[in-house]
């Protein structure tokens, strides 16, 4: 089986984790730190904002059963793009979006998928979502790993309280339609 990689930051990796972690073709998904400068940081550092990484998921997929363009779909559906400050309930560096890109096919797709979503007009603020070349990732300490599934009630209750659910309730339908359309 053919596997490739694609790297994320959408905030709390918890809520990326969880919604990847599901997809058919998703052969792993891990918790992690990328896009900084501090080699082999630790969560305190990261939430610290010492680091200048990014919550990222790590996903490794069957480019045969999920394409990357399905796992942009996910990524844009389940953030709110134009958030420069974080995501939902979490501010701070750590916690903004981008796209990490492997090769320059990742690059043209994920810039296609920005330059669709800001053409469609769909939203009031910019688009904060950055591309940047993927340089390394460096997994999360283990506590961090399949949260969602370790601690169902506790991650349950702050996705349902972060946000999330009230911006994708009002955002989603138009956005998932600007991307099956064009994408």
């Amino acid at each position: 089986m053919k596997k490739e990689i694609a790297v994320f930051a959408g905030g709390c990796f918890w809520c990326m984790e969880s919604v990847f972690s599901c997809l058919d073709g998703v052969v792993d998904v891990i918790n992690g730190y990328s896009g900084g400068y501090l080699e082999n940081p630790t969560y305190e550092q990261v939430s610290y904002g010492h680091s200048g990484h990014y919550e990222s998921v790590r996903i490794e997929f069957n480019p045969s059963v999920i394409s990357y363009k399905d796992l942009l779909k996910v990524f844009w559906l389940n953030i709110d793009p134009t958030d420069n400050q974080g995501q939902f309930c979490d501010t701070g560096n750590q916690y903004k979006t981008a796209i990490f890109y492997l090769d320059e096919e990742q690059r043209c797709l994920a810039e296609k998928s920005k330059q669709i979503i800001e053409g469609a007009n769909l939203f009031l603020k910019p688009i904060a979502v950055k591309i940047l070349k993927f340089e390394k990732f460096y997994v999360a300490e283990e506590y961090h790993q399949g949260y969602h599934k370790k601690c169902p009630m506790d991650y349950k209750q702050y996705y349902n309280l972060s946000g999330r659910v009230s911006f994708f309730k009002e955002h989603r339908d138009k956005l998932k339609s600007v991307l099956d359309n064009l994408l």
